[in-house]
């Protein structure tokens, strides 16, 4: 009986992947907003900020991206096992290691849910948060996920979620919802 089930609480992860400006770090942070007040323990394990202090010193090679997503699905199965929904807006573009940090959930006894945030690169493009799409046109990087790089669309997540078509608000509010009918919230 592992240490959230004593204390009556389900953890899990929640893994939202999607292109870069998919909208996946918004939802997550507003998800969360709505967690939070009814009491749950939440904690947003951001992709930027991942890089910035667990990864550190990764590149962006398929090695390295596989690497940096094992390490954030250690952590948040680690987390989640503890009684923690965990959200983690990650790219994640690999089906492969997706896929493995999966059955690292499942191994442990561990919910783990996969959600598409499904914003077609277009749309990102314009969004374009961090100036990415500007700086692959321009020539001044290589390697963008879903335009010079790939990106393996899960092909039965747990939810789809088309957050160019409708608000954050709508969007969290389908999410809580999943949560909801699976127990998780």
């Amino acid at each position: 009986m592992t240490t959230s089930e004593v204390n009556d609480v389900t953890g899990a992860t929640v893994w939202l992947t999607g292109l870069p400006s998919a909208g996946k770090t918004t939802l997550a942070y507003e998800l969360a907003g709505l967690l939070r007040p009814e009491g749950h323990r939440v904690e947003v394990l951001d992709g930027d900020e991942i890089r910035e202090f667990l990864s550190a010193g990764l590149g962006f090679s398929r090695e390295d991206r596989d690497t940096n997503v094992q390490r954030i699905g250690f952590v948040a199965e680690l987390l989640a096992s503890q009684g923690v929904l965990v959200l983690v807006p990650v790219i994640a573009p690999y089906a492969e290691s997706r896929d493995a940090v999966r059955r690292r959930h499942q191994k442990e006894g561990t919910a783990y849910l996969e959600v598409h945030v499904a914003t077609p690169v277009e749309v990102c493009s314009e969004r374009d948060v961090k100036g990415l799409y500007a700086k692959q046109a321009a020539g001044e990087i290589a390697g963008l996920t879903g335009v010079d790089d790939p990106y393996e669309e899960p092909e039965s997540p747990d939810l789809r979620i088309e957050a160019h078509e409708q608000s954050v608000a709508e969007s969290a509010a389908a999410l809580l919802g999943l949560l909801r009918e699976r127990g998780l919230a």
